[in-house]
């Protein structure tokens, strides 16, 4: 979705909610007047972010898709949906930035979190639910590097399974072990309760992004990040 559409309900599964995040508007170089939250932690103290969701970290692997160092000051948490055009745009054109300037130098670290809207892309709960099953085995970011570039090839398909087994394979997650965790419908619904919670915060479009209780929205360019970013930087680290 682009930035300014909205999404319909998202299946209702009972998750603790993401906490109420502030939504910034589309002028994005207004967003650094709005602060991190008081209370920081002192500069070079590792940062615990909030969990958006509750008690289910450890199931859900949180770690397992998370780039960038447990002591950045700057926490991401971006909610995507794999076959979202935009999204594509956001891993393609802005991440790469993001990680170079951001993440890899240990200012923010960056968590994906799911946000698949059936209603507009039917193929996008079964990728996010073949991702989560990378997940379990630690490898989630090759399973969505490949989910992004190969998206024109799998998202019209009528029966996707057999192309993210293939993409599994690539990714070198075991197959069998893929085949048996999407069967069990416990991913299902923790991808589903994902949105949920995403959706009780606020989300109404992908990709959106939660970053230190503000809401941005859209498949912006890393020049639109920066003054946030730095913002926070500064607040965080001022001795």
């Amino acid at each position: 979705m682009n930035r300014t559409a909205v999404v319909g309900a998202v299946a209702a599964v009972a998750l603790v909610g993401l906490a109420a995040a502030s939504v910034l508007s589309n002028r994005r170089d207004t967003a650094a007047t709005q602060m991190a939250p008081a209370g920081a932690p002192p500069p070079g103290a590792p940062v615990t972010p909030v969990n958006p969701l509750g008690g289910q970290s450890d199931e859900l692997m949180l770690a397992a898709r998370t780039k960038g160092s447990d002591r950045a000051p700057i926490v991401i948490y971006e909610v995507s949906d794999f076959q979202c055009p935009y999204c594509r745009q956001f891993w393609e054109e802005t991440l790469p930035a993001l990680e170079r300037e951001y993440i890899n130098t240990g200012k923010a670290r960056l968590t994906f979190l799911n946000f698949p809207i059936p209603q507009l892309h039917p193929n996008a709960q079964a990728a996010h639910e073949a991702a989560m099953c990378a997940a379990l085995q630690d490898r989630f970011w090759r399973m969505h590097d490949l989910l992004y570039q190969h998206q024109a090839s799998w998202a019209r398909l009528p029966d996707p399974l057999p192309y993210f087994l293939g993409l599994a394979d690539s990714a070198r997650v075991d197959r069998d072990s893929v085949e048996t965790c999407l069967k069990g419908g416990r991913i299902r619904q923790l991808v589903q309760g994902e949105a949920q919670a995403s959706w009780n915060a606020g989300v109404r479009s992908t990709p959106s992004f939660i970053v230190q209780g503000l809401l941005l929205a859209g498949s912006a360019p890393i020049a639109e990040f920066r003054p946030i970013l730095d913002s926070i930087y500064t607040a965080r680290t001022a001795r």
